[in-house]
């Protein structure tokens, strides 16, 4: 749930991530930790940070051309020696990365409809101010993959807005720079992960720039940042099976939670099975199993 690494005090602690600076970089740690409806759930799911640093690691190795990450190392054996003594608890869960100006949005991409893009599409027959064609199902494939930013909120949800609303924030070309990045990550990631029978339905890309230049940063093509069916299950005009978090946050919803304190433990049954599900998408998307898998 957490690791205390003495010396630092964690610059941020998010959801998921500890992230602590030293100098002029910064140690992102992935826990085991998982949330659902905002709130941090009180039990781990081992293993968990580590699929989503090293799924994160794959990407960035994959996706490289499009765009520069801020990826400095994941290597432990090159970490600073201040570090060296809590080498077991970071080996697989951790990188060490440069410190940018991060944009303040997120760029969404979606190549099918769900979530919160269903919601609006049901209420405006649009997404984010997007016109998209009458008489879709929850769950269908779009005619084309979409750019649908969101508002990066502290506590709460993020709010869908349209790229107008970006531009006037953070500038035109910066904008339509995000856009096109954001959109050729995902058709890229799609087009791979459906050969590994896998649907990338959307996914969420974080930026930061550097002198100027946009790097992609923070976990990429996760199953907390995206949501992956499995292709041989897809059902349109239904719920999805998946392999992201969406099992858990079913689970929540059929005890009846009213999403308020205290927050409900999860069985271990759905503890075992979501940790089931996050090694197989690494293992389908990589083609490997990891070390730490058995």
């Amino acid at each position: 749930m957490s690791i205390e690494i003495e010396g630092l005090t964690p610059f941020k602690t998010g959801k998921v991530r500890d992230i602590y600076k030293i100098e002029n970089q910064f140690l992102i740690v992935a826990t085991d930790r998982i949330s659902a409806f905002d709130y941090i759930l009180p039990n781990e799911i081992p293993d968990k940070g580590k699929v989503l640093n090293q799924l994160s690691l794959f990407w960035f190795d994959l996706l490289k051309d499009i765009v520069p990450t801020h990826l400095i190392t994941a290597d432990v054996e090159h970490y600073p020696e201040s570090l060296k003594p809590f080498t077991k608890d970071l080996k697989y869960r951790s990188m060490i990365v440069k410190e940018a100006e991060v944009v303040p949005f997120e760029c969404v991409a979606r190549g099918y409809i769900e979530g919160s893009g269903w919601k609006d599409y049901q209420s405006t027959g649009k997404i984010c101010g997007i016109d998209l064609p009458s008489g879709l199902r929850r769950g269908d494939k779009l005619p084309s993959p979409i750019f649908t930013p969101a508002t990066k909120e502290d506590s709460g949800h993020d709010i869908n807005i349209d790229i107008d609303y970006m531009a006037n924030e953070i500038g035109r070309d910066k904008a339509e720079s995000l856009k096109k990045i954001t959109l050729d990550l995902y058709s890229t990631a799609a087009d791979y992960a459906l050969s590994k029978g896998i649907i990338i339905a959307d996914t969420k890309f974080e930026f930061g720039i550097i002198d100027g230049e946009i790097l992609l940063i923070d976990e990429v093509l996760t199953p907390d940042s995206s949501r992956f069916w499995p292709a041989d299950n897809y059902n349109p005009g239904a719920v999805q099976l998946s392999y992201d978090k969406q099992f858990v946050r079913e689970y929540l919803e059929s005890i009846n939670w009213d999403k308020k304190p205290p927050v409900p433990e999860l069985s271990g049954e759905i503890i075992r099975k979501t940790r089931e599900k996050y090694l197989d998408a690494y293992i389908k998307i990589t083609g490997k199993t990891p070390d730490f898998a058995n």
